[in-house]
């Protein structure tokens, strides 16, 4: 199968497991511990089996060689969401898969605890644009600073959620206009759900609206802005201030 099949075929038979494991395992810590565990080891040993030249960088995983950023690498979090998965109230929790290759993001999928998957091997076009406020998607557990003082310069309703890919792929549907995140995120947070996004056909950038790469040995990636083309400019304007 081609990149794009395997890598939404492989969020999803993660994001299935999952699922079987939270329906077998009381909530807590420990729950949250065997899930991200044992969707590790099925992702990376299915890479392994189906692009075994390929690298891995997994949030589970150890770093990868200094060299793997020239060629194939994926790109995965097992789990991204993990406080979500651990409460059974909350849904929106995640599997991110994405390949890289020299560093340019080449396939992605986001496997959506609801059962949904959302990838690069069959991309929804955007939805038409609201004729309403704009409605922003921010993170639950880490809410920066920043996001209210976007609200205070930019009538926008904030929209509190988990997983970084629900985020972009609520940017895909329509049910926001915009993703906007500052700090505390890594490579294995942003690849597939960016990806993803790129091939709806949203924007996607640094809050200085600088490109978002995956060249650099530091997995760490500090911003990031997902939303409508149409309204980035104002976001990014609103942002600067």
């Amino acid at each position: 199968m081609d990149d794009h099949t395997l890598a939404s075929t492989l969020a999803s038979a993660a994001r299935d497991l999952l699922a079987r494991i939270r329906s077998e395992h009381d909530s807590g810590p420990e729950l949250g511990r065997e899930g991200d565990r044992r969707a590790h080891h099925l992702l990376v040993e299915e890479l392994a089996r189906q692009r075994p030249d390929d690298a891995v960088l997994s949030e589970e995983g150890d770093p990868v060689a200094p060299d793997a950023r020239s060629g194939r690498l994926w790109i995965i979090d097992p789990l991204d969401g993990t406080r979500e998965y651990c409460d059974r109230t909350r849904d929106d929790w995640a599997v991110h898969v994405a390949l890289t290759d020299g560093g340019e993001l080449t396939a992605g999928a986001v496997a959506l605890s609801s059962g949904e998957t959302h990838s690069t091997a069959a991309p929804t076009p955007l939805p038409g644009a609201r004729a309403e406020r704009l409605r922003v998607a921010v993170s639950r557990s880490h809410r920066p600073p920043l996001v209210d003082e976007l609200a205070e310069v930019l009538d926008v309703e904030l929209v509190p959620m988990g997983s970084a890919g629900v985020k972009a792929v609520a940017v895909c549907t329509g049910h926001v206009d915009a993703y906007v995140h500052d700090g505390g995120q890594y490579q294995w947070d942003s690849a597939a759900p960016v990806a993803v996004a790129r091939a709806c056909g949203a924007h996607t950038s640094h809050l200085d609206g600088s490109p978002v790469e995956y060249r650099s040995a530091d997995p760490r990636s500090e911003n990031l802005l997902v939303c409508r083309p149409e309204v980035a400019p104002v976001l990014l304007g609103a942002l600067a201030r």
